[in-house]
């Protein structure tokens, strides 16, 4: 493979160690050229390197008598051609202008709407850069967060790469003592000051008054302290009299511009970034070579780098007063700044380095190539109920395109969602409207396969609507010459008059797997062979939760008392309920309250079960709770993960639950619950239909009475299950390849 780099030459900072990062690893890998366009140190340092390299030195940013040079080279047989900045890509939109056919690939190192400083400079060159990101064929995004910044600006999902900064870490660190470089920056070193710094040019966006702020709070609790900030910039004067304003203009040193950057981490004791946007800084990396705790705010995707509270600290970008309470407590506690030093550098060393980075730009070389010259532009369609705000539902694509992603990382994938923008948003792939017939037939043209996703769609107790839609996609998909995937559905009930139909569509599919034993029965009626049929399980089993930093923080919204055992519940408000269902539950539920429980309903759709669970809550005389609306399926699953026992009637409640290790009691409104607790080996149950209240509290006491053991039974039936879903996506890569299932 042959890649050739274009650059203008005059980059600094990250973009530029950046770039030398992943050329120093990737020579090794795939023939490789850089082209620059303007000569500097950038240029000079390159020419140094065992790469090889060439300066098409441009007379202007317009001057195009380059393009020729460029041409003759690409006719040697490169592969892709990859830009780094405004001047290349202005550049390469004009070769692909020239008839250039071959992948073009852009990296994003920053946001491109910040690159500019000043009126003129953002309206023209902004204006042309925005042009010319528009006419690339693929992106690379330096963090998890640009990636998500391009597709929330209308990229198309499936064009967006992700790689992380690395460095080579045997690379020989080059400073001089702590005493020779205070000399240098007009100081006294001493030892017994703590040195808190800062290196970046002076732009507002970085946000060195935020640094400023918090150097003033800080300097109100703390003598023994010093601040410095390396760099400059047009932004310096401002600063200056920042300092004079806030009174410490003593406690603050400007550094100036530092060339020896490793000087400056080896001096100062604490390395600080306060950024209102970055992508991945190596400042950051920089630091961790040499183990400095770190306070950094949260933007881009330095949470991928440092987690908070493990290996540094993190604070809401222009939080001054959180950054200085940060600051205070490494400052006071030389054991935790020098375990955060020590952790920020093993997670550095051990997850990005350039080795890594180049390895992963490989991988996305190929997954390029394999996709510009292939008239199958996805790999598969997902078709389900997605894009509705149901938690479950949301839960089941996550947990699919995980799983898809884990077993091909580079897989191709397109949603049909009732909200595209959101979907594309929410899981980074491309989306379109599943109510839109020519979309999904250009969709299905272009895919290999279509997955008929999680949940139970081939059924019509919900209504007969939504089961012809499925099936009438799936007939679409063979007929238009894609494998058909049904993937770890809940089939069934089927009514008779919708049986035939079902039957034959259904039986188009090239695999079938189920996501309980009590479907294989429905299978049966629909005359499917067995032979191309596999129970799995509901691939959400799998998920997590969120953070329990995030969770905690949720559960001290809704007001209940930690100290307390929660029961969780969840309910719907199904049109065969008993009659006195919300009575009924409302009442045990304030016995439970009574008993010293803390009761949190959990509603999983919204707003239909916060209006049911406020139904029951009229019921009751005690005080219970509700989580806040709209929390996503990974908060929602830390909110069950932190119950006790939960009461549930939604299925997904009752999966997260067993995911959570929490033991449940089922409420039976649809077949689907009793098959998912009978597959999960939960005996706990009670019928909607006929709410039979007395044996709800025979089974929850009996959990109560039997704690440990119980437990002990979900969690090994949680972990039984987690195997079985991962082979739903195994399945399917094996149906991609055309291989023997």
């Amino acid at each position: 493979m042959k890649v050739l780099h274009l650059i203008s030459g005059g980059d600094t900072g990250g973009a530029k160690t950046h770039v030398f990062a992943l050329l120093s690893a990737l020579v090794n890998k795939i023939d490789v050229k850089m082209v620059c366009f303007s000569k500097g140190v950038f240029y000079d340092e390159l020419s140094r390197m065992p790469v090889d390299s060439e300066l098409i030195e441009q007379k202007g940013r317009t001057d195009m008598s380059v393009l020729e040079r460029l041409i003759e080279i690409i006719d040697e047989g490169f592969d892709i051609v990859h830009c780094h900045g405004a001047r290349a890509n202005f550049i390469a939109v004009a070769l692909k202008k020239r008839g250039v056919k071959i992948p073009f690939i852009t990296t994003v190192h920053s946001d491109y709407l910040l690159d500019f400083d000043g009126f003129y400079k953002k309206l023209i060159y902004t204006s042309l850069n925005i042009y010319s990101l528009k006419k690339f064929d693929y992106y690379i995004a330096v963090s998890s967060n640009f990636k998500e910044m391009l597709i929330s600006r209308n990229f198309r999902p499936n064009s967006v790469f992700t790689v992380y900064n690395g460095m080579d870490y045997s690379e020989k660190m080059e400073y001089c003592s702590k005493e020779e470089f205070a000399s240098r920056i007009g100081i006294e070193y001493d030892p017994e000051t703590t040195y808190v710094g800062i290196i970046g040019r002076h732009d507002f966006v970085k946000g060195h008054d935020v640094f400023l702020k918090a150097a003033k709070a800080v300097s109100a609790r703390i003598d023994n302290v010093k601040f410095i900030i390396a760099g400059d910039g047009e932004g310096r004067a401002e600063l200056v009299k920042l300092c004079e304003s806030l009174g410490i203009s003593e406690k603050v040193i400007f550094a100036g511009f530092i060339k020896d950057i490793y000087s400056f981490i080896n001096f100062i004791d604490i390395n600080t970034l306060t950024s209102r946007c970055e992508s991945f800084p190596y400042v950051l990396m920089e630091g961790a070579r040499l183990k400095k705790p770190t306070v950094s705010s949260r933007v881009g995707g330095i949470p991928d780098l440092i987690v908070d509270g493990e290996c540094g600290f993190l604070f809401e970008k222009e939080n001054h007063n959180d950054l200085a309470d940060k600051l205070i407590k490494l400052i006071e506690d030389k054991n935790l700044a020098n375990n955060m030093g020590e952790n920020l550098y093993n997670r550095a060393t051990g997850n990005f380095s350039n080795e890594k980075l180049a390895l992963s730009h490989v991988e996305i070389y190929n997954a390029v190539i394999s996709d510009y010259y292939s008239d199958k532009k996805y790999d598969v369609c997902l078709s389900g109920y997605y894009g509705f705000k149901n938690c479950g539902d949301d839960a089941l694509l996550h947990a699919i395109i995980n799983d898809l992603k884990q077993e091909k990382p580079d897989i191709r994938i397109n949603v049909f969602s009732m909200k595209p923008k959101n979907t594309k948003k929410n899981y980074g792939v491309d989306s379109s409207f599943r109510f839109n017939y020519f979309s999904i037939v250009k969709k299905l043209k272009q895919t290999k396969l279509l997955i008929n996703g999680g949940g139970s769609l081939i059924q019509d107790a919900t209504s007969s609507k939504s089961l012809w839609y499925y099936l009438n996609v799936i007939k679409l998909a063979k007929k238009l010459g894609c494998k058909v995937y049904i993937y770890a559905n809940g089939i069934g009930p089927v009514k008779d008059k919708n049986l035939k139909f079902a039957s034959e569509a259904t039986n188009l599919a090239d695999f079938i797997t189920l996501r309980e034993n009590s479907s294989l029965s429905e299978i049966e009626r629909m005359g499917i062979s067995k032979d191309k049929v596999m129970v799995t399980a509901d691939p959400a089993i799998s998920l997590s939760g969120s953070p329990d930093k995030v969770i905690e923080t949720i559960l001290e919204k809704t007001g209940l008392d930690r100290k307390k055992n929660i029961i969780g519940v969840s309910v719907r408000d199904w049109m065969k309920n008993d009659v006195h269902f919300f009575e009924k539950l409302g009442g045990y539920l304030d016995e439970l309250a009574n008993d010293g429980y803390e009761i949190l309903f959990i509603p999983m759709k919204t707003p239909d079960d916060e209006k049911a669970s406020l139904k029951v809550m009229s019921h009751m005389k005690n005080k219970a709770y509700m989580t806040p609306s709209g929390l996503d399926y990974s908060e929602t699953i830390g909110v069950i993960s932190k119950t006790y026992i939960m009461i549930g009637m939604r299925l997904h409640t009752l999966i997260f639950s067993v995911a959570s290790l929490v033991p449940v009691v089922g409420i039976v409104y649809d077949p689907k619950i009793t098959g998912f607790l009978e597959y999960a080996n939960i005996d706990k149950s009670v019928n909607a239909e006929n709410f039979d209240v007395e044996l709800l509290k025979r089974f929850t006491q009996e959990i109560i009475e039997n704690y440990t053991d119980v437990k002990t039974a979900v969690e090994n039936n949680s972990k039984t299950l987690s195997e079985k879903a991962k082979t739903s996506a195994k399945i399917c890569i094996k149906l991609l390849n055309g291989e023997e299932i």
